[in-house]
């Protein structure tokens, strides 16, 4: 059984085949997907997911590149929907410098207003942090993240930064860019990073793994994902697949008794 703990089956990439695509993700031994909200529409139709399919779970959150939307109205919505039953996670949250909009302070507004909220609700967090590295381990320990359990979403700092979230009892997700031949910085991450900590993920429908890179990622490439980081940790592949999924369940809480599908 595999772990998928983050993908966004609502995209549009899915709308032609999304019934048959995810009959055949967990027909092919994919147990357990989380779809993760990353704005107000995704985050409904984020929930619509997890009342279709009983092996998809749902985060809501507001990537930070959607974050001017958000107005005290939406977020007591969000707040309100965070107490549904298959809604295990507040994300994906976080900041994002890579674009200039929205500007740094209205991301770094709702990224802590979203810790605490998820402080408020007791649910962990997924965190998108990209090209801002500093100010994420900034705000977070400004916060007391550290208090609340977590996952930091698609990492691609230094093992040097890594240390700094393991030292904050974090997850990291890993996923296709693994695969990728100029990804040394974060194979010497994975490298590093105990395996207790690392959660396999696609992103899907984005950063598909060699050998599809360029193409609709799905979790069907889960598999190359897990060799990948079997190669570089030198452990076999079903321990890669086995301690991954235990480290979702236990940072996500899925309920073992909704398996059937």
């Amino acid at each position: 059984m595999i772990f998928e703990s983050h993908a966004h089956y609502d995209d549009e990439a899915f709308d032609e085949d999304r019934r048959v695509l995810l009959t055949a993700i967990h027909e092919s031994g994919v147990s357990r997907i989380i779809n993760v909200g990353s704005s107000l529409e995704s985050c409904k139709t984020t929930i619509e997911l997890t009342k279709e399919y009983p092996f998809i779970y749902g985060a809501l959150g507001v990537h930070p590149s959607e974050t001017a939307q958000l107005t005290e109205e939406s977020f007591a919505w969000l707040k309100e929907q965070l107490s549904l039953p298959k809604i295990v996670a507040v994300g994906e949250i976080g900041l994002d410098y890579y674009w200039d909009e929205p500007e740094r302070e209205i991301q770094k507004k709702w990224f802590a207003r979203q810790l605490e909220l998820a402080r408020e609700v007791r649910k962990s967090v997924i965190i998108h942090s990209r090209e801002a590295a500093k100010d994420t381990i900034d705000l977070m320990r400004a916060e007391k993240a550290h208090e609340l359990s977590g996952v930091i979403h698609c990492y691609s700092y230094s093992k040097e930064s890594a240390r700094d979230y393991l030292n904050m009892g974090y997850y990291f997700g890993i996923g296709g860019v693994v695969t990728f031949k100029n990804a040394r910085k974060l194979a010497e991450a994975v490298e590093y990073i105990p395996l207790s900590h690392i959660l396999l993920e696609t992103d899907s429908p984005y950063l598909a793994p060699v050998p599809n890179r360029g193409k609709r990622n799905s979790s069907l490439n889960l598999p190359d994902i897990a060799r990948a980081i079997a190669d570089i940790k030198k452990v076999s592949f079903e321990e890669v697949v086995k301690v991954t999924y235990e480290n979702a369940e236990k940072l996500f809480g899925t309920d073992e008794t909704q398996d059937k599908f």
